[in-house]
């Protein structure tokens, strides 16, 4: 990094938008190229630990910004526009440090905000639920994992993950955050998707990886209080962000290829496109949805802060009423991010579809990264909650 790059730890925690937007327009020199090579974005992973952002969710008091959700998910939106797979590992970092909040003990908490302060951690992610594939053993009383683990997201670079397993007999999950480098524990370098090609999102396994007691987030763990249930509200929310900010940097792209390159139809009477009452209609449309997914997004981040900051008091009618504000926007910035990345290339025209362009890659990127849940069971929450009056209830997923 460059020695006049700015850093928290250098400006006292008070530059975080600049940091921001710097590291913005470092990652778009190179986004194209990176989205043909996939593999480990290693050097902009670097960037985000010596930049101080990954601790924005930590405490002052242990040595991060304290930042608020809606400031976090703010630069989880600005990153999307240009490289949605850097998004997706620095939103996943707050994640992670959510469910060592939400999950464990205030000394946890506090250990490993330090840890990851005071050596730049970055967090992976081999938690997924969906998958069961990971089971617990004993033996003399020992802990041991072993399996296998899907969709880790961040796994590879990660200096410490967040995992699950499941035990027999017992229906919650085992939660656990352990170092990379752990004995039998292998990272696997196999996400080749069409989109979100640096999420490192393979596969891990685990060969009798030992699991020590300090290290189980089971006080109060998953669903163990109202407040640990909001963990999926925020992987809910930084899913919205990201949608909305890829749906955002392709309209961006649009506009500046339409006016520069597309050339107005031969019959539309027209000199300029930016006259071309067809592609006005198109970009007044276009515009349209963003305002509204734009204020409904920043809303359902405002309501997740609210609940964040009442702590333990938080009622179940609270956390419903958050879980419907998430689930809307996830709707709205699924639906208008697909309408979006479709049809910018009604506006820019034939020779926008060069494949050196890859102009494409919001596309693959949104079209990947919304299949991660089916936002039919969104609508499902949202028609239960408009027709009913029913909050939804927790679970690991929702």
């Amino acid at each position: 990094m460059s020695a006049t790059f700015p850093t928290l730890e250098k400006t006292n925690r008070t530059n975080v938008s600049e940091i921001a937007e710097h590291l913005a327009g470092t990652f778009a020199q190179t986004a194209v190229e990176r989205d043909k090579q996939g593999g480990t974005a290693k050097h902009e992973r670097d960037l985000l630990r010596e930049s101080g952002l990954l601790n924005l969710l930590i405490p002052r008091e242990d040595g991060g910004f304290g930042a608020e959700w809606p400031e976090i998910l703010r630069i989880v939106r600005l990153f999307a526009r240009v490289d949605s797979s850097l998004a997706h590992l620095f939103g996943f970092q707050h994640l992670m440090l959510a469910t060592i909040q939400l999950f464990g003990t205030e000394e946890q908490r506090q250990s490993y905000f330090r840890e990851t302060v005071r050596h730049s951690w970055f967090w992976g992610n081999a938690l997924n639920p969906l998958d069961t594939k990971t089971v617990v053993s004993q033996n003399d009383g020992q802990i041991f994992i072993n399996g296998r683990k899907g969709f880790c997201s961040g796994a590879t670079d990660a200096d410490a993950l967040i995992i699950s397993a499941t035990e027999p007999g017992n229906p919650r999950l085992l939660i656990a955050a352990v170092p990379t480098p752990r004995e039998g524990l292998i990272v696997q370098n196999d996400w080749d998707n069409i989109g979100q090609r640096q999420t490192d999102s393979g596969t891990v396994d685990f060969f009798d990886v030992p699991i020590y007691e300090p290290e189980l987030l089971r006080s109060p763990g998953p669903l163990g209080s109202v407040r640990a249930s909001l963990r999926p509200c925020i992987a809910q929310i930084i899913f919205a962000n990201i949608f909305l900010g890829i749906a955002e940097g392709a309209f961006a792209e649009a506009r500046n290829y339409t006016l520069a390159q597309t050339r107005p139809w031969l019959t539309s009477g027209v000199e300029s496109p930016s006259q071309d009452p067809y592609l006005l209609h198109h970009y007044g449309d276009l515009f349209a949805q963003l305002q509204g997914a734009r204020l409904l997004t920043d809303r359902a981040a405002d309501s997740l802060q609210r609940a964040w900051e009442s702590g333990e008091s938080i009622t179940e009618n609270f956390r419903g009423r958050v879980a419907i504000d998430v689930a809307t926007a996830k709707v709205a910035t699924t639906k208008t991010g697909l309408d979006v990345v479709n049809r910018i290339f009604e506006v820019m025209g034939s020779r926008s579809t060069t494949a050196a362009a890859r102009l494409d890659r919001y596309w693959r990127n949104l079209r990947t990264q919304t299949l991660h849940d089916p936002v039919d069971y969104k609508l499902k929450e949202l028609g239960d909650w408009a027709l009913n009056s029913r909050i939804p209830t927790p679970t690991f997923y929702s």
